[in-house]
């Protein structure tokens, strides 16, 4: 036959179980803790980055853009180094088989410019240029003074140009006909994030050797 407990039995308790203060002071202790990108070792990227296949999509993106403004490009003409990939990606995604460069150059490191945009050689060919629809490509309009001196020189050469860029940025001074898309960012495209390879070291005995 069951037997009864006795009365002074004390039940058996949860430490903290029933206790609000043990609760609240945990709650505290996780409200301090910097969880921030910058706590967890991750720094802010300030940068836009371009993959390769999201580039790909951008350069049929512009040349949808070029052709549905019925502008009908005889030639591309990009603003090396820059713009070298961007127009002939662009060129393909027109089927425009003409192509040419214009040497310029202004930016020599991140925020670091010459005086002011310089052309270099070798040249354009004026003279297949005049009366001729030329497409200028080129990687960002930044200041602009790169992309407006070309557009200039096409134009003194005798051709119809607009212009076409993956990047614009606010401070510049010449917005393209045709842009993929307008960032403040420092830009790193895919072509130019890593630093050039190693050149070979000339050695004493005129061999080369890998430095």
């Amino acid at each position: 036959m069951p037997t009864e407990a006795p009365e002074n039995q004390s039940e058996t308790t949860v430490p903290g179980a029933g206790d609000d203060t043990a609760l609240t002071n945990a709650r505290a202790a996780a409200e301090q803790i910097d969880d921030s990108p910058a706590a967890r070792g991750e720094l802010r990227d300030d940068k836009e980055r371009l993959g390769w296949a999201e580039f790909g999509d951008a350069a049929r993106a512009l040349g949808h853009a070029v052709a549905d403004s019925g502008f009908d490009a005889e030639v591309v003409v990009a603003i090396a180094r820059g713009g070298l990939i961007v127009g002939g990606a662009v060129a393909y995604a027109l089927g425009v088989k003409t192509c040419g460069s214009i040497n310029v150059e202004l930016y020599t490191g991140v925020d670091e410019t010459l005086p002011e945009p310089l052309v270099l050689p070798p040249f354009l060919d004026g003279e297949a240029l005049a009366g001729k629809r030329v497409l200028l490509v080129d990687d960002v309009s930044q200041s602009g003074q790169t992309l407006k001196l070309a557009v200039e020189i096409l134009q003194n050469m005798g051709a119809e140009v607009r212009s076409v860029c993956l990047y614009t940025k606010p401070q510049t001074i010449f917005i393209p006909d045709f842009s993929w898309k307008d960032t403040d960012k420092w830009i790193v495209f895919p072509w130019s994030a890593l630093p050039p390879v190693p050149k070979r070291a000339t050695i004493a005995d005129g061999t080369a050797a890998h430095s």
